[in-house]
């Protein structure tokens, strides 16, 4: 196994057990004692309660309880004020350290409460703060330190061939890292009006996106990120430390996975289809804040990176279908599969990138959950997508729970609803891959965004297919 992120804190999931939330025989709750809590919320207590009433499964019931308030439970290690203002770390679980995709992921399940709770409006100021600080620290980063001055302590990042400022916990360059924090700020301010977060250090980070996805487009070469590793595994390090080469055509070169994992080809299609979205979500949120310039380049560049994909971003299958790529070269070299990992092809309509009624979409998610992607993989126990960063015949419970957040088949919600239930292998809780035949076998037993990401779809269940939370699953 690679030296990453999965091997940090081993049992770190042994959490203390308190009274079931709601009345589910044979199932003790998993969540930490209320005083050890790092962060309670009166609306998502509420939430939990609520949504708990319309389960009728009692392990699917006992899976909420534990998994929805898992981030809020466990990875909130400080909500303190920085210069008079809101500052939260959000750790992934497992590592503690903060991933600026994994963090804007994990708060997302809360969103629609966070009016409903001063407290949790607050934690959301305090994230999208402590990023913007972040990024200014390193705009190529995808982990941080919780003291911005701390040399990272990730022992397979301590040797890295890169520039490593204080504050950094590890630096793979990926475009969702940079998406994901657009899309925190710009949701929140959607969700309740406030712009106060948004103040000239939130608008120099949001200058830093624009700057490094325009460095990243490479017209001019390269730019000035570099990264190498010395690992095992060639998905940890960069060919001559800036990855293979790619023809410059108005799509961003990223040099990693959301997975951690190094790109084959840099132009990375689901990763620009979502800098295009968040660019134009970073250009509203401006117009609101009074910086009609960031607008009007964010703007513009997402027309360029939306141009460029449309020419590119798409192959043909050997079946003659024609489907987005996952990454493509612009030299006319393309590779179709899918990692679990968001932003994923399966995950385009989920993260608001195209219409989930779109004909190319369509073909695309089909041909994922296929063997046409050799990451796709169908045992006893789950069905679904995996990748690289965990090899073959391990699936991804995150791949089931994207594919039906996207879904109002009833057929297909209980069909992923049961496989999720039987992929936890007794711990009630979510991991990172899962054996197709063997839900014992698992990575992660700490794995936050995950266990958030299976409450975000028992709540968009509840909202519209309750009639399924009323089943009982084999």
């Amino acid at each position: 196994m690679t030296p990453n992120r999965r091997q940090w804190m081993a049992g770190a999931a042994a959490l203390a057990a308190t009274p079931a939330f709601a009345a589910a025989p044979g199932f003790i709750s998993k969540r930490p004692a209320v005083a050890d809590r790092r962060f309670v919320s009166k609306a998502v207590e509420a939430e939990i309660t609520r949504i708990a009433r319309m389960i009728a499964d009692p392990e699917l019931r006992w899976m909420f309880g534990n998994c929805y308030p898992n981030t809020l439970d466990t990875t909130v290690l400080s909500l303190g004020e920085v210069n008079g203002r809101p500052d939260a770390f959000v750790i992934t679980g497992d590592i503690p350290c903060l991933w600026l995709r994994d963090s804007a992921a994990q708060l997302r399940p809360y969103l629609h409460l966070v009016t409903r709770d001063p407290a949790l409006g607050r934690l959301f100021r305090g994230l999208i703060g402590r990023q913007a600080r972040s990024i200014l620290i390193d705009p190529y980063a995808n982990a941080f330190m919780q003291d911005p001055n701390a040399r990272t302590n990730l022992g397979w990042a301590l040797k890295d061939d890169t520039e490593m400022k204080p504050g950094v916990a590890e630096r793979k360059w990926e475009i969702d890292s940079l998406c994901y924090a657009i899309r925190l700020a710009h949701d929140y301010w959607r969700e309740t009006g406030d712009t106060t977060p948004f103040d000239a250090e939130w608008k120099a980070s949001a200058r830093a996106i624009v700057r490094t996805f325009r460095e990243q487009q490479r017209k001019d070469g390269p730019g000035p990120y570099r990264f190498r590793r010395s690992a095992p595994e060639p998905t940890e390090t960069l060919y001559r430390g800036t990855g293979l080469p790619t023809r410059p055509n108005g799509m961003i070169h990223s040099g990693f996975r959301p997975s951690d994992d190094a790109c084959l080809y840099g132009q990375f299609v689901p990763a620009n289809l979502f800098a295009m979205t968040t660019l134009r979500e970073l250009a509203a949120l401006s117009s609101a804040v009074g910086d009609a310039a960031l607008a009007q380049d964010a703007t513009a560049l997402a027309a360029e990176v939306e141009t460029a994909l449309k020419q590119f971003g798409t192959m043909t299958l050997p079946t003659g279908e024609r489907v987005w790529a996952y990454e493509v070269d612009g030299y006319g070299n393309a590779v179709f599969m899918d990692d679990a990992n968001v932003p994923s092809l399966s995950g385009l309509a989920y993260l608001r990138c195209v219409d989930a009624a779109d004909p190319l979409w369509r073909r695309t998610v089909a041909a994922c959950w296929s063997t046409a992607n050799p990451w796709y993989f169908e045992g006893r126990a789950i069905t679904g997508i995996g990748g690289p960063h965990t090899g073959p015949d391990q699936v991804w419970p995150m791949s089931v729970i994207t594919r039906a957040l996207t879904s109002t088949d009833p057929a297909l919600l209980r069909d992923s609803l049961a496989m999720i239930r039987r992929s936890h292998g007794g711990t009630g809780f979510i991991h990172e891959g899962v054996d197709i035949d063997d839900p014992a076998k698992f990575t992660r037993d700490w794995f936050a965004w995950a266990n958030g990401l299976f409450g975000e779809l028992i709540v968009h269940i509840a909202a519209t297919r309750p009639q399924v939370l009323r089943e009982t699953f084999a």
